[in-house]
């Protein structure tokens, strides 16, 4: 993905994080009880923090072009969906079976950064057959 595409899937993913929350705070406070609320906001936050991630991973591969930027962003993206996405539809349905779906999403949100951390010790070859 192009890093215009990153930082585009960060601006809309933070932008869908701010409507959630908002959502959240103003139309479930009086539906859902205090616990649901917490999971609820839970999911906004972690959404938040992997959108804003994103921007982040931007303007990175813009600057140090590496292949494995790449499954960082589709890795967090995933995460978002399948971590946010599951705890939101647990809220929203209250079937609980959706957090049996959460942990994967976190396994992909830590993938994400566990891949970028072996971006930053093991950065690509300047030249073939050789490390920076």
């Amino acid at each position: 993905m192009h890093t215009d595409r990153w930082l585009a899937t960060g601006a809309v993913t933070a932008f869908l994080a701010v409507a959630a929350g908002a959502f959240g705070a103003h139309a479930l406070r009086a539906r859902v009880d205090s616990a649901m609320l917490a999971v609820f906001e839970t999911a906004v936050r972690y959404q938040m923090y992997h959108a804003l991630a994103l921007v982040a991973l931007a303007g990175l591969a813009a600057r140090r072009p590496d292949p494995r930027l790449r499954w960082v962003g589709w890795l967090f993206v995933a995460g978002i969906v399948i971590f946010s996405g599951s705890l939101y539809a647990l809220v929203l349905t209250g079937v609980r079976a959706w957090g049996a779906v959460t942990p994967v999403g976190g396994v992909s949100l830590l993938g994400g950064w566990a891949m970028l951390a072996w971006s930053a010790i093991r950065p690509p070859s300047q030249a073939p057959g050789g490390d920076r």
